[in-house]
């Protein structure tokens, strides 16, 4: 097999243990750590122990998801270039011990948003869900964002309207929960804390985010060349604006920026492929071929789209991502790879948002919506299949 695979972990406190992990045929772990404040330096000490603690588990921490970028970065305020400072500090230390994949994301205030991290689907498994109905409810009548009149029609205005006012107080609690309350190292967030954080980014358009962006590369990508690094972006989710706030790494105009803007191998992509196909005007595949050479990590699932907006998350094989498509363009790359000769031909991926089922679904609420144990398995093993495939089929 070509493809390392490999499954995301939220420390020792995750409900699926390192044991699941490796059963499910992992042979990497992708985590972080989580309990050092974002914008801190991560200690050499504190890696290791983390490093050891999965080895002792028969596998081998491969990925960092994430070393998150402190909002002063991102705004190009407050501290800061201490920020910076620290974040060069953790990619020599990462590097020192042999962390080498840095994954990362320049999402203003909330890094990913959905509005039900239970949706039922048919077969009674549970998927995440974007609903824009509840979205337009949540930040019309609960957030009461300043302007956000204005991004609706007056039939959604009054859609919206209506389902709020069907609300009881706790599914309203609930549905603020699901949207701004799920990041890891960064959970208790109020709905106050979003509007300070918005109010922080008044005025900030596109090519301002954009260049405080080119900024942080020009600054923090040396360090990772230096460390032995790769800093890899994660796409933006959903990859359109959200809560009036722009966003910058979301279509093929956006690839071929980052590309250029700092052009060294050591700035890299995450390629999250159901990210990219929350816009239906994305090339899934045809993206991933114009950047192919600079993929660092992967994130392989698909989504599934309504008429009316809305979108979830699809079983791996289904959905508008050609999937086949893509696993064979995976394959192309670290066959060219290989034939180069380059010590990082295979690439590491990992099976994103499972759906809740089987005996999962009897359990508590995972915390870390989208990532139980069994629909990732499946999701694991449909792509390991896919790929042996078409590597059979072609004699691979």
């Amino acid at each position: 097999m070509f493809m390392e695979p490999s499954m995301r972990w939220y420390g020792p406190g995750d409900m699926v243990p390192l044991s699941f992990i490796r059963q499910a045929g992992a042979e990497g772990v992708v985590t972080s750590l989580y309990h050092i404040p974002y914008g801190e330096p991560w200690s050499v000490d504190e890696i290791r122990k983390r490093q050891q603690f999965v080895a002792d588990a028969g596998l081998r921490w491969n990925v960092v998801e994430s070393l998150p970028v402190h909002e002063d970065i991102k705004l190009r305020s407050g501290n800061f270039e201490k920020y910076i400072d620290n974040y060069k500090l953790s990619l020599r230390n990462l590097g020192s011990c042999g962390v080498k994949t840095v994954v990362y994301n320049f999402m203003p205030v909330l890094d990913w948003v959905r509005t039900d991290l239970r949706y039922r689907l048919p077969d009674g498994s549970q998927a995440l869900y974007f609903n824009c109905r509840q979205f337009a409810a949540f930040e019309l009548f609960m957030l009461e964002r300043d302007g956000a009149e204005r991004d609706y029609t007056a039939a959604q205005l009054a859609d919206a309207k209506e389902y709020y006012d069907g609300l009881t107080a706790a599914e309203r609690r609930g549905l603020c929960a699901n949207i701004i309350d799920n990041f890891p190292g960064f959970k208790g967030v109020k709905i106050d804390d979003v509007r300070r954080m918005l109010a922080r980014y008044k005025g900030i358009g596109r090519e301002e985010l954009r260049g405080n962006f080119k900024r942080f590369l020009e600054a923090v990508v040396p360090a990772a060349e230096e460390a032995g690094c790769v800093l890899a972006i994660h796409t933006d989710d959903p990859p359109r604006p959200i809560l009036g706030l722009t966003r910058i790494f979301s279509t093929q105009q956006d690839i071929d920026w980052l590309l250029k803007a700092v052009d060294s191998p050591a700035n890299c992509i995450n390629f999250c492929s159901g990210s990219f196909s929350g816009r239906l005007d994305n090339d899934v595949v045809r993206m991933f071929n114009s950047c192919a050479s600079r993929v660092a990590f992967l994130h392989l699932r698909s989504t599934e789209h309504l008429a009316n907006g809305d979108f979830f998350e699809a079983n791996h094989l289904e959905g508008v991502v050609d999937m086949y498509g893509l696993v064979e363009s995976i394959v192309n790359e670290q066959k060219r790879r290989q034939a180069a000769g380059r010590a990082d031909w295979r690439i590491p991926f990992r099976p994103d948002h499972g759906h809740t089922m089987m005996d999962d679904l009897s359990k508590p609420p995972c915390p870390n919506p989208g990532y139980t144990a069994i629909g990732r398995m499946k999701g694991m093993a449909e792509i390991r299949g896919l790929e042996y495939g078409i590597m059979r089929a072609r004699r691979d």
